[in-house]
Formats: C-alpha cells, structure tokens, sequence
C-alpha cells in the first residue's frame, strides 16, 4: 500500500497516543522516583531500602517467579513432548489441550482462595482424603499457584514450539541408531531451546509481576507486588516511595524482556515440516498418559471448589445443598453493577484495542511508511509488553491524580488496550505479513483509497485473525487486577477488585460466585469467538 496522506496522519495519531498514555506516564514516574522540589536525589530510594525489608522482598519476588517458572516449564515441556511425540490417545490430546487452558478463564486473585479451599486446611479434597494439609500461606502456596497461572502460557509457547520442528530429523537420528535420550536432545531440545528459554523468561515476567496470587496466598512471604500496594493504598499513601518502588518491579521485567527478544532472533525455522508417527512404545506412552491425567486431575482439583463451595449451606460445617448464597449475591446491587461495568468496559476494550492494533500492524506491514514511524511503532509495543500491570497503573494514577479523568471508565479502557497491546498487534502483524503484497497494487489502480483498501481486501482475510485479537483482549480485560487495582473507584469498580473488596470481609461464597461468572463469560466469549472464526476459514475454503 503506497504512503497517504490518511496513513501518515493515522501513523502519527497511533504514535501521538502512545506518546501520550504510555511515554508520559512512565517519565513521570521517573521523575517522582528521582526528584524532590524540582532538583534531582537518591533520597527516596534511600528511604526505601531504609524504612524496611524492600531488599529481602526483592529477593524473594526473584526466587519464587524464577523456581516456579522452572516447574512450569519442565511441566508444560512434558504435557506438549507427550501431545506431539507419543501415540497417546487422540482424545487425551485434546483433553489436555483444552483443559490446561482453564486458569486463563479466571483471575488471579482467586487461585489463593481455591487452593486453601481445595488442598489447605479443611479443604475440599482435604477432607475427603482425610489426610492433615500443609500450611500453602507463603512460599508453598505462592509457587503452586504461580505454577498454575503460568501453565497454559508455557505449554502454548512450547507446544507451539514442537509444532515446528521438522519431525524428519526424529527419523534420521533412529536410522543412525541413536539412543532414545540422545535423539532426544539432537532432534527436540536443541531446535527448542529459544522456546524454552523463552517460556522461561515469560513465566518468570508473568509470576513476578502478578499482585492476584500473593494478596491472599502470600502470608508472611512478601514480594514486590503486594509491597507496591500496601506503599500506595495504605494508610498514608507514599507517591514517591510507590514511584521507587514500581522502579524495582521494572527492572528484572525490562532484562527479561529483552532476553525474550534475543531468544525470539536465536529459533530456528524450518523450510517445511511433515506428519510424524511416533514409534510404538506403551510404556512411554501409559508414562505421559498417566502425567497427563495428573496434570488434569490437578487443575480441576484446585479450580472444582469454586463450583461447589456457594452451593453449600455452611462449608465445611454443614455441606446441604442451598441455592441462597446464589441469590443473595444477585441481590446485592454492587455486584451486578461490577458485573455489568466489567462487560461494558472488557466489550470496548475488545473493540477500541483490536482495531487500534489492526491499523498499527497495518501501518508496519502494509504501507510504504518511513522506518522511523513503523520502528516507532514497534518501540511501543515492546515498551508495552515490557511493563508490568501495577507499574502501568500507577504510573497512570501519578498523572491523573487530581484530574477529572482519576477513577474513570475512559482511564480503565486505556490502561487495559496498552497493557494488552503487544500480543495482539504481533498477532495482526504476522497475519497481514503472509498475505499476497500485490492486492493493495490492485486496489490503487481500480481507484480505492486507504480505507477502501483496508475494508475490501485485508478486513476479509485477516477476520480469522481480529477475532482472536478481540477474543485476548475481552478475557484479559474481564481477569485483569494488577493493571486496575489503582485506578477505580465505588462507581467504576469491576468483578476482580470487588473479589478483592469481598476478601477482606471473608465474603468466599460470593468470591466464588463471582468467579464462576467470570469464568462462564469467558468461556461463552471464547466458544462464540471460535465458532466464528471455524465459520470463517471454511467460507474462506469454499471459495
């Protein structure tokens, strides 16, 4: 697609936003870290590291992201080696598949209360076993539950990853009589190791910055997250002491980030791929059936007492079934209207965000734009990817403080289409990539001009494509805290901070309810989103 003056205008309206919502609020948070009155000072870092145990909580958000990052991966490694390299059943395959995605329906915020009501004290599957729990408050809980929130993600990269090795290799290593451990690290771990790595650096991005988990699981083992809001949402919120603090969350988040960019430079590609048929072996296959079903079996242990536990009249004292606490959570008007807010804002930031992302790959991919301005939109969607949820808000909240936009909806959206950006502008970005470059040459000479162009040839044949766009935002944008926890307020308030909200009054019936919403809404959206887009690529084979 040949420069415009629409292109260049939409180019620099993208930049001028990014600029705006993202640079802005991330240089003032600098500025608050680093100056007192106008002048520059270490001082409030100094007041930091000397008010209390910033360095050992520090140390800790390391060790726990990092050792449950490991796990994950070795776990998912094992789930997508089984999916791809042994004849275990077809429906065990697509069992685990989908069922390893189930954490990602559901917030953060409420793995720590189904892990304490599943596996802890007086927990579900506690009792049945009859058997004494350990204390998941801290450490424990923290890396089962960061394991967990992690999963899916690892496993998708990895499985990905497995896609994508040429499995021909496989067959030539057996012919020069290699043994089964050397095939596999000739022909799988040595293509995969960018994917792993890359698995890794995420896991340990995703584990360290979440706030969900350790708000209630965390116990005495603090990380940086929670010590980021208890600076800021105290009793004497300390804005400079928040600044230095959300600094120190930045900082692995900045490294992790670009080694993830090194990694992704180092994958290997292969010119063509072909079916693989994996040699019979029952013992290895019954070995990765039976990982499989315990990856399962742990995924719908931990997540089943959210469907159950509402339902009783007094868990775990009096287990009859009761439909009341239902009732009475629908009667409670602030929970419907965090319901409804959640939908009104997860809906527009679906929409606002796909198609913002759709321009911005368009602008990349399709369009003779000058380096600079595709190359600065790229730097904002890695700047975007690289910053964590809660270093996002707050710095949104430094800013708006004060202004009519603090607590609004408008500031909600916007956190939530920048703080989700990345993926789906990659996403747009490597669709539009693999189509034909001469249609916009086509389109210019029967006269169209740039939205013409975009309506009539791309639109069509990247639906596939902005139908997962809208279906990543609309979920994430429903599960988010870290991204909000600093920006609503009693009118703008949504289902993952009213989880929050009904924590702190051991509200757990209507935390569970909550979150079987969340969950089902998720799972409709995703269902219908699917549905359409299976509808699409066979109209696109028809034709």
């Amino acid at each position: 697609m040949r420069e415009s003056k629409t292109s260049t205008i939409l180019s620099w309206i993208i930049i001028a936003f990014f600029l705006l919502a993202l640079v802005y609020p991330l240089i003032n948070s600098f500025m608050v870290a680093f100056l007192e009155d106008g002048h520059f000072t270490l001082q409030h870092f100094q007041n930091v590291f000397q008010a209390g145990n910033i360095g050992q909580v520090f140390k800790n958000s390391l060790v726990i992201a990092l050792s449950s990052a490991l796990l994950s991966v070795v776990i998912a490694f094992l789930m997508a080696f089984g999916v791809n390299f042994t004849n275990m059943s077809p429906g065990l395959k697509r069992a685990l598949s989908l069922l390893i995605m189930i954490p990602m329906l559901l917030p953060t915020i409420t793995y720590g209360f189904t892990i304490i009501y599943s596996i802890g004290n007086q927990g579900l599957f506690t009792r049945l076993l009859n058997m004494e729990a350990p204390d998941f408050y801290g450490f424990k809980g923290l890396l089962l539950g960061y394991t967990i929130y992690t999963l899916p993600v690892t496993f998708l990269m990895i499985n990905n990853g497995m896609t994508f090795i040429d499995k021909r290799f496989t067959l030539v290593s057996r012919l020069m009589g290699d043994t089964y451990l050397k095939r596999v690290w000739t022909t799988i771990l040595v293509p995969l190791l960018p994917s792993l790595g890359a698995a890794v650096i995420q896991a340990f991005f995703m584990a360290f910055t979440d706030y969900g988990i350790p708000s209630y699981i965390g116990g005495s083992y603090e990380v940086i997250a929670t010590s980021l809001y208890n600076q800021m949402l105290g009793t004497i919120p300390n804005f400079n002491h928040g600044a230095v603090i959300s600094l120190l969350m930045l900082l692995p988040s900045v490294i992790s980030m670009a080694i993830l960019h090194y990694l992704d430079k180092k994958s290997i590609e292969y010119d063509n791929f072909s079916d693989f048929r994996a040699k019979e072996n029952k013992g290895r296959d019954l070995c990765f059936a039976i990982l499989s079903l315990l990856v399962i079996a742990l995924i719908i242990i931990i997540f089943i007492p959210i469907f159950i536990v509402p339902f009783t009249e007094s868990w775990p004292y009096n287990l009859s079934w009761t439909s009341k606490h239902l009732v009475s959570a629908f009667k409670d008007s602030t929970i419907t209207k965090a319901f409804t807010n959640s939908l009104f804002i997860s809906l527009l930031v679906a929409v606002i965000g796909t198609g913002l992302a759709y321009f911005a790959a368009i602008l990349t991919t399709r369009s003779k734009q000058r380096p600079i301005i595709q190359k600065a939109i790229d730097l904002m969607a890695t700047i975007s990817n690289t910053i964590p949820g809660m270093v996002l808000g707050l710095a949104f909240l430094l800013v708006i403080n004060g202004t009519p936009l603090k607590s609004t909806f408008t500031i909600i959206i916007i956190a939530n289409i920048i703080h989700y950006f990345s993926t789906p502008y990659l996403t747009l970005k490597s669709s539009l990539d693999k189509l034909s470059k001469s249609w916009e040459t086509t389109a210019a000479l029967m006269g169209d001009n740039f939205f013409q162009t975009v309506w009539r040839i791309l639109t069509p044949n990247a639906v596939t494509a902005l139908l997962e766009v809208m279906s990543y935002y609309f979920t994430n944008s429903m599960v988010t805290i870290s991204a909000v926890v600093f920006l609503y307020s009693t009118r703008t308030i949504l289902m993952t901070t009213k989880i929050q909200e009904l924590q702190y009054y051991n509200k757990f019936n209507e935390v569970f309810i909550l979150s079987i919403m969340l969950f089902l809404t998720n799972l409709i959206v995703r269902a219908v989103f699917n549905y359409l887009s299976q509808r699409n690529q066979k109209k696109m084979e028809a034709h």
